[in-house]
């Protein structure tokens, strides 16, 4: 296991009900005029350990980020359940989702899996690794994570991808933060 994720091993989880409601209080950042100008893709990150434990979160913190060989980073908050079952994963699926999917969105970002199964109210299979697959996302992606990167209150996971889906038609619009930013988060960022 990484050092990255030994300390989320045993973590305290909030107990149900205790998740945060209602916006997230920042203190403005030098970085602020840059960030603010993106409006960019959302995607549903999943992830299964050995026994069986699932999760999922929504995550705007995503991208590819090497062309040969072919690399993609995600990165989780380390304050969400979903990071705590990653730690202990060997993958993760990446869903980019459809600008129609904010029920979706608001499923795997408004609540959290402490004391919801989203994936009853999904369909899905077990990917590589046993990585959830969400049927009716636009694309998806599974990859082996290679390494964990620590970035202050997110670990970037860093995937090789072993499993995609088939190309679809183009045109169907991303969901963007933009999209989502009325949603009340199942827990802090």
């Amino acid at each position: 296991m990484s050092r990255v994720c030994r300390s989320a091993i045993g973590a305290r989880r909030p107990a149900p009900g205790e998740a945060l409601r209602g916006p997230i209080p920042q203190e403005p950042t030098v970085a602020d005029g840059f960030t603010d100008a993106l409006d960019y893709p959302m995607y549903v990150v999943t992830a299964a350990t050995a026994d069986g434990e699932r999760g999922g979160c929504l995550v705007g913190f995503a991208s590819p980020c090497s062309i040969d060989p072919p690399r993609f980073m995600a990165w989780l908050s380390t304050a969400n359940r979903t990071y705590r079952v990653a730690c202990r994963a060997s993958h993760l699926a990446v869903h980019v989702l459809r600008s129609d999917q904010k029920e979706t969105a608001a499923l795997f970002g408004g609540r959290t899996g402490d004391d919801t199964d989203k994936f009853a109210r999904v369909e899905w299979r077990p990917g590589e690794g046993g990585a959830p697959v969400l049927a009716d996302s636009r694309a998806w992606l599974v990859g082996r994570i290679l390494e964990r990167v620590e970035g202050g209150d997110h670990v970037g996971f860093l995937l090789a991808p072993v499993e995609q889906s088939a190309p679809g038609p183009d045109g169907a619009p991303l969901l963007r933060l933009g999209d989502v930013t009325d949603l009340t988060p199942g827990h802090p960022a």
